[in-house]
């Protein structure tokens, strides 16, 4: 996926209202921006830290700015992390259209937010094999994950009964015979490995366990980030251990 339009830097002066950001360009100019990340952000809304940000035209909105990538230090490194979980969908199904995802290759279709379960959810992605929507199903629900430590992606950064839903409504979309995918979305390039983080929420850790254990696949792919484009790649293994 490539920026539409060069993104503006900046430095991060606060985060705050979760959905908010005030920011500095590099011209002296100070802005709020929209926050499209829900998360705690854990190691990503630092102080100080140099961001980019997008801008919309779209004379409607209310803050023209938006908040899209961030540098962090990792391993002594410098590294890129996409903080848009908006983005998150359309890089999986950009991913999957060209054939990145091995095991997603033979679906044809893609339907976006499409209403399913008997919680009253919306799944990110539904694919079929064919291009009437038909055939064979595949549920596919989709995370960002934003937290590293030491190389490891860890998801969620914060309690989330919302994820927890997700993956029971994916269980019951396998004992149906349909197939059923969680895909962690990693915009970073300093992760080797994905794992729940059970040090921030038991609870979700249990039921990713348990939903794997009935057939729910658990999928994992970072990205090439730079501030032209954000690029799904690689695949990681999920570690549940």
């Amino acid at each position: 996926m490539k920026f539409v339009e060069p993104l503006l830097e900046g430095r991060l002066i606060r985060r705050y209202k979760r959905f908010l950001a005030d920011v500095e360009l590099l011209d002296g100019r100070k802005v709020t921006a929209h926050t499209s990340n829900t998360g705690a952000m854990t190691g990503c809304c630092d102080p100080g830290s140099r961001i980019w940000l997008s801008v919309s035209a779209n004379p409607k909105r209310k803050y023209a700015y938006t908040w899209e990538l961030v540098e962090v230090d990792a391993e002594e490194q410098k590294s890129l992390v996409g903080i848009n979980t908006l983005l998150a969908n359309q890089l999986v199904a950009e991913a999957i259209n060209h054939g990145t995802v091995q095991a997603l290759a033979h679906y044809t279709s893609i339907r976006k937010e499409v209403r399913y379960g008997e919680e009253n959810s919306r799944i990110d992605l539904l694919l079929s094999a064919d291009e009437g929507g038909g055939g064979h199903a595949c549920y596919v629900e989709v995370k960002n994950v934003t937290l590293a430590q030491a190389g490891v992606g860890y998801f969620p950064d914060a309690k989330s009964a919302r994820a927890v839903k997700h993956l029971r409504e994916l269980t019951q979309v396998k004992a149906r015979g349909a197939q059923a995918v969680i895909f962690f979305c990693v915009p970073r390039e300093d992760v080797s490995q994905v794992r729940p983080a059970g040090f921030i929420d038991s609870v979700y850790t249990e039921a990713l366990r348990s939903a794997v254990a009935n057939g729910v696949q658990a999928l994992a792919y970072k990205a090439k980030v730079s501030t032209r484009e954000i690029l799904l790649q690689n695949p990681l293994p999920v570690i549940l251990d």
